[in-house]
């Protein structure tokens, strides 16, 4: 499988959902379907939530991506479902791997400006994120016409003024455009959360031999 692609979307399922103090539209429960433009391709995915829980599903060539997190950030799994070579495989990070994962997120500053725009029937205005490791300068378009349940990731946007709409997503190098599409506020399926019971489990190691290597 593509792996920078995989990776970057690591970073993405670590920054999907970011709370906004005050909105118009509070979501506890729902989808929010996002599309990512990543090394010349675009990605659509999907980024299931509630209070203790998140997941992003995407596909990455032949195999099928889901990425479990809890909102506390303690716990962190990979689901990887390839059909064409039978494989199910659930890797389940350790709390250091948990740990060292959530340590790679990109520290921000943000300045507000007076532009706004609107994005996807969403009201947004821009403020530009300065990231404190390599002074890098990223355009964050955020909404406070919604708000979304707290995650472990929020801190990286918990300053930027409302939910990010439309960003850039920053992980090992790569970078890739985040664009939200749409929020959908719905019951979630029993098991949303879960690792199913036809996977397999394997470590982050192992998996890592499956991408051909390149870290976490």
């Amino acid at each position: 499988m593509n792996n920078k692609l995989f990776t970057v979307a690591l970073g993405i399922a670590l920054t999907a959902t970011a709370m906004s103090a005050s909105a118009q539209k509070a979501y506890k429960e729902g989808v929010a379907t996002l599309s990512m433009s990543v090394m010349g391709q675009t990605v659509d995915a999907k980024n299931y939530f509630n209070a203790d829980s998140s997941a992003i599903a995407f596909s990455a060539g032949p195999a099928n991506i889901k990425v479990l997190t809890d909102n506390k950030g303690t716990y962190m799994v990979y689901l990887v479902d390839v059909a064409v070579a039978s494989i199910k495989k659930a890797a389940v990070a350790t709390p250091a791997e948990v740990e060292e994962q959530y340590s790679k997120l990109p520290v921000y500053t943000f300045a507000p400006t007076t532009e706004t725009k609107v994005i996807n029937g969403f009201n947004c205005k821009k403020v530009v994120a300065t990231d404190t490791k390599d002074n890098k300068k990223y355009d964050v378009w955020v909404t406070n016409d919604i708000s979304l349940p707290m995650n472990a990731a929020s801190k990286v946007y918990a300053k930027a003024g409302g939910v990010p709409i439309q960003y850039t997503s920053t992980r090992d190098g790569q970078t890739s455009e985040i664009t939200v599409k749409s929020v959908t506020e719905q019951k979630l399926p029993k098991g949303t959360f879960a690792v199913p019971a036809d996977f397999d489990k394997i470590t982050m190691e192992e998996l890592n031999s499956m991408r051909g290597g390149g870290g976490n």
